[in-house]
């Protein structure tokens, strides 16, 4: 592999999850995979600038450190019951936002009706009878190789942990598109953009800086997305607005300029 090439990782998290059932409860029907990657330059800024701004709301932590995640976020739990005073939240609120805004990185968001999924692929051989998860996956991975490519630069993926057995499944999916392709790409392709034929997984409290950026943009990116799509008529919260505002620039632009199946797609 060149070592002059510029390297990339892709970081993924996602809002919702793989189940089939009670599909008709709009927050269960829907499973967004989100993305981000960053070269490594801009991710030890990022990560740098994270770090800062934990340490200044949540104190040196050493031994316990803090991980951004947006449930405990929301809920004032942990280390975030600070933010039941109504001034360190707005600050807390007003920092986070400022540091997506200026942090570079591309944004990917893959989602997929589970609904429609299951009653028109069922019991077809086709990508759409896949995992929920994994095809999500799938699509994602095209589209990062593609520009990895088209960059003449390549990368590597990582993913919050999700428990033994899904964990096994996500090594299997990642490793079936990097040894066999796509209908769209071939083997040979993943293989020059991807760095690893195994995908990397972390568990929340490793607190990789890149996923928790994911956790924290997941939900409002899907919530933003289905409302395009006019899908949903669930309110974004004020302050999943604000982060969608600083997002959506970094979404990935297809050739044609379009963002639609480019940044994020429907399935």
């Amino acid at each position: 592999m060149d070592p002059q090439k510029l390297r990339y990782r892709l970081y993924i998290d996602e809002s919702g999850d793989h189940a089939l059932n009670m599909l008709d409860d709009p927050s269960r029907r829907y499973l967004a995979l989100l993305g981000v990657w960053f070269d490594q330059e801009q991710y030890i800024l990022f990560a740098d600038a994270l770090d800062k701004l934990k340490r200044h709301f949540f104190g040196p932590r050493p031994d316990r450190p803090v991980s951004l995640h947006r449930s405990d976020i929301i809920n004032r739990k942990g280390p975030f019951v600070v933010l039941r005073d109504d001034a360190i939240r707005q600050q807390f609120d007003d920092e986070l936002v400022k540091l997506v805004s200026e942090s570079q990185f591309t944004l990917i968001c893959v989602l997929i009706d589970k609904k429609q999924q299951s009653n028109r692929y069922a019991g077809l051989s086709s990508p759409f009878s896949l995992h929920p998860y994994h095809f999500c996956l799938a699509a994602m991975l095209y589209r990062y190789s593609r520009w990895l490519l088209a960059k003449d630069s390549v990368g590597d993926v990582m993913a919050e942990s999700r428990g033994r057995e899904e964990d096994l499944q996500l090594k299997n999916a990642y490793k079936n598109v990097y040894e066999s392709g796509t209908n769209s790409l071939g083997h040979d392709a993943y293989q020059r953009a991807l760095t690893s034929k195994e995908i990397k997984l972390q568990p929340k409290r490793a607190c990789i800086a890149g996923l928790e950026l994911a956790d924290i943009l997941a939900h409002p990116i899907k919530i933003a997305c289905l409302h395009e799509k006019l899908l949903i008529t669930e309110p974004l919260a004020p302050f999943g607005q604000r982060l969608c505002g600083v997002a959506f620039p970094k979404f990935l632009v297809g050739g044609n300029g379009a963002v639609e199946n480019h940044g994020w797609m429907c399935f």
